[in-house]
């Protein structure tokens, strides 16, 4: 499995033959992703925030798109296979698990902004299970994988570095890596993120924007 990342939470996932793109977003945008992104198999969106889907870019691309109605009903531009916490999709060898997710909130996400519809993804092609869990808060749940993309900034709308290590450590995983750093807006305390995963030994790889990692 290849996971290619992308700004803030958008990862390309390649394995058997396969390229799954999951929310690829506005923030930090570049023109050239582009011709990368037109690769992709199919395209999974998390929420309906605009660091996690670029419409007018998406929009233009002949892919099947997964998402809830939530962002069906944001991006009415955009046709979506629906989805909700529980499905279960298969793409040839790989199966891909829709898991809960919530996301957290503070005021500046007034005015419609709020998220009350959140999943999250489980890739599995047989050898490895990544989880990407989207902008969430902790929360319990019984999910196992070897390795996890989550976001770490806190703020009220994601999990902490340290609540991302400890739910790290339910999971299974043996390898973590961080998400949804690049927004200026809410900064992500690197120090404190590095003290919490080597705290409680989890083993982490902060990506580069257009950075791969083979696993």
């Amino acid at each position: 499995m290849k996971i290619t990342k992308y700004p803030q939470s958008c990862l390309m996932v390649e394995t058997h033959n396969k390229r799954i793109l999951v929310d690829a977003g506005s923030l930090k945008y570049q023109d050239h992703f582009l011709e990368e992104w037109k690769k992709a198999d199919v395209i999974l969106i998390t929420h309906k925030h605009g660091d996690h889907i670029k419409s007018d870019v998406l929009k233009t691309l002949e892919v099947p798109f997964y998402s809830t109605q939530e962002v069906s009903n944001a991006y009415s531009e955009m046709k979506f296979n629906l989805v909700k916490e529980g499905d279960i999709l298969k793409f040839d060898e790989i199966t891909v698990e829709v898991v809960k997710a919530i996301h957290g909130y503070n005021p500046n996400l007034k005015n419609g902004k709020e998220v009350l519809e959140n999943v999250g993804y489980i890739i599995d092609d047989g050898k490895h299970r990544l989880y990407i869990t989207s902008d969430t808060i902790c929360f319990p749940n019984d999910y196992k994988a070897d390795v996890v993309a989550l976001p770490v900034t806190a703020h009220g709308l994601t999990m902490s570095s340290y609540e991302a290590a400890l739910f790290t450590k339910e999971l299974g995983a043996k390898l973590v890596l961080p998400l949804h750093m690049d927004n200026p807006s809410y900064p992500t305390d690197l120090d404190y993120m590095k003290e919490n995963f080597e705290q409680f030994e989890v083993p982490y790889q902060i990506l580069e924007i257009e950075e791969s990692i083979e696993i």
